[in-house]
């Protein structure tokens, strides 16, 4: 039977990444409130949003990352930009957890990945929202 058809093994790793969940939210809440960037509007976070359901690869969401801080400021630029830390975010806290989550479930790491960053991406569409057009205190 493979990983992909084994259901109790899918349940623990769903359960595992629903269990990080708290964390992945905090972590983009971090990241929005902390760092520096522009006008970044709604609907440019949901592009990266839409781009990391479409791809298997975490280095194409970096790379699209990458090139949006190219075309314009509304990422940030340098060390402490909103870009530089969702990247760090990827290659550093979830890679982690999803590697725990891996290993307790004995697993391939890069699917599981995959599921937290877009995850990750989808709750700071939320929270860019909140930010954007929500009442602030």
């Amino acid at each position: 039977m493979s990983e992909q058809s084994d259901p109790q093994k899918q349940l623990k790793i769903q359960k595992g990444i629903l269990q990080a969940e708290d964390e992945l939210v905090v972590w983009i809440q971090t990241a929005l409130d902390n760092t520096k960037y522009g006008d970044l509007e709604e609907s440019q976070f949901r592009n990266l949003v839409r781009l990391s359901d479409t791809t298997d690869s975490a280095e194409v969401i970096k790379n699209f990352i990458r090139y949006q801080v190219g075309r314009d400021k509304k990422w940030g630029r340098g060390k402490e930009s909103l870009a530089e830390k969702i990247i760090e975010d990827i290659d550093g806290n979830i890679q982690k957890k999803a590697q725990e989550i891996a290993k307790s479930c004995q697993s391939d790491f890069k699917p599981i990945w995959l599921e937290m960053i877009r995850r990750y991406l989808g709750y700071g569409a939320r929270y860019l929202k909140y930010k954007r057009d929500g009442i602030q205190v």
